[in-house]
């Protein structure tokens, strides 16, 4: 459940002559990956902005899934065809969460389900998790699994805001379309030497894709990434209020629709402590 997460398409028509989109490859390739960055930095709400935000609250729904199950056939005596039941509702179960998040990297996300409360906490090193809805009520640690995908999560401003400080390169790997849209295709190489791959839009600056960490499905592992939607302003920033999680194999996309957004709210550092 808490794997589902852990985020302005633009149609480009046919009719462009190959000499306009010449022209538009030459003025893309004249910026640096540095200056992508910048620019995506300063299109977000700029680098003091981010740099002053200490706390950050979201409130909104996650899709659970739905009920995709194939219905049975029951049998018929009046014929050997089996007659089908009317399908199952495929209407997706969207539950109400709260994700709080504190430098450097803290994290707590609370998930209400079916009368119940989950929580998972990261305190930038260790987690820790309850999760009643599996009819276990004792606190967990984090899995070696969710530990590394934790420790390679970004601080709350993302991957791209102070990336020199925080030990990242950042190298332009070119230009891809991603949903119609033109972007810059940016690949991080991280501290701990592990990459990551962020799709910047070539007109707005934002970011449209982001990477995310591959999942173990079926024993075997399947990419991850994170589509971002509807941006809008919050004391002076550029937030995304829907976001769409995709895993490579799997036709269901997981979407997070954010409802509210606080900037710097009083949080204690004990919200991010273990569990009691």
């Amino acid at each position: 459940m808490f794997r589902r997460s852990d985020r302005v398409c633009i149609f480009l028509f046919l009719a462009l002559s190959f000499a306009a989109g010449a022209d538009l490859d030459t003025a893309h390739a004249k910026l640096s990956a540095a200056q992508i960055v910048d620019r995506n930095v300063s299109a977000r709400g700029g680098l003091a902005a981010w740099r002053a935000v200490q706390t950050m609250e979201m409130t909104g729904k996650l899709e659970a899934g739905g009920n995709n199950r194939p219905t049975l056939a029951i049998p018929s005596d009046k014929s050997r065809d089996a007659a089908l039941p009317p399908a199952r509702p495929a209407e997706q179960v969207q539950l109400p969460f709260t994700m709080e998040l504190k430098r450097p990297r803290k994290s707590r996300l609370e998930l209400q389900f079916n009368g119940q409360t989950a929580v998972q906490v990261y305190d930038g090193t260790n987690g820790w998790k309850l999760r009643p809805f599996l009819n276990r009520h004792e606190v967990e640690p984090y899995t070696q699994e969710e530990m590394v995908a934790a420790s390679m999560q970004a601080d709350l401003d993302g991957p791209l805001v102070d990336y020199a400080s925080k030990g990242t390169k950042v190298e332009l790997e070119g230009m891809e379309k991603v949903a119609d849209q033109e972007t810059y295709r940016l690949k991080l190489t991280l501290k701990n030497g592990k990459s990551q791959h962020v799709w910047i839009d070539s007109q707005t600056y934002l970011e449209v894709k982001i990477e995310g960490i591959p999942r173990r499905l079926d024993g075997k592992y399947h990419e991850v990434a994170t589509y971002y939607r509807d941006y809008r302003p919050v004391d002076r920033l550029m937030m995304p209020y829907v976001l769409e999680t995709t895993v490579d194999g799997i036709k269901q996309t997981e979407k997070i629709e954010i409802e509210t957004v606080a900037v710097n709210p009083k949080l204690s550092d004990s919200q991010f402590t273990r569990l009691q």
